[in-house]
């Protein structure tokens, strides 16, 4: 079964740090796009960083200079470094992630696959 499994929320105080992980898990075989959403209570979800398989990076306004995405990809992971976090941080962050599961004969594209969700909560 290919998913996305996301770990590493929780409850941190106002300018403290977070770091997120995801796995994709499956017979992964490529990844191109990964990235991070959150979707904050009574809001819509929105884009908080996205990584390329090249490791280019695109991020958010409200986050540049106090988030870092990061992957590695023998590992098939993502991370979100977040720091300097505010309490409109909070929100459920999800990552999302382009990929291909099976060989080169018999595959499957997951275009825009969505994880679980991991809550973080920034509160004093």
């Amino acid at each position: 079964q290919v998913q996305l499994v996301e770990s590493g929320g929780g409850l941190v105080q106002p300018g403290g740090s977070q770091r997120l992980s995801c796995a994709a898990s499956g017979s992964i075989s490529i990844i191109n796009r990964m990235g991070w959403y959150r979707q904050a209570p009574g809001k819509e979800r929105e884009l908080v960083a996205t990584i390329t398989s090249g490791a280019g990076t695109n991020y958010a306004d409200s986050v540049k200079g106090r988030f870092t995405i990061s992957r590695d990809n023998p590992k098939n992971a993502v991370y979100l470094q977040m720091n300097s976090l505010k309490p409109e941080d909070t929100a459920v962050y999800y990552c999302n992630a382009d990929l291909r599961a099976g060989s080169d004969y018999d595959y499957k594209w997951y275009l825009g696959l969505w994880g679980q969700g991991t809550l973080v909560t920034v509160s004093s």
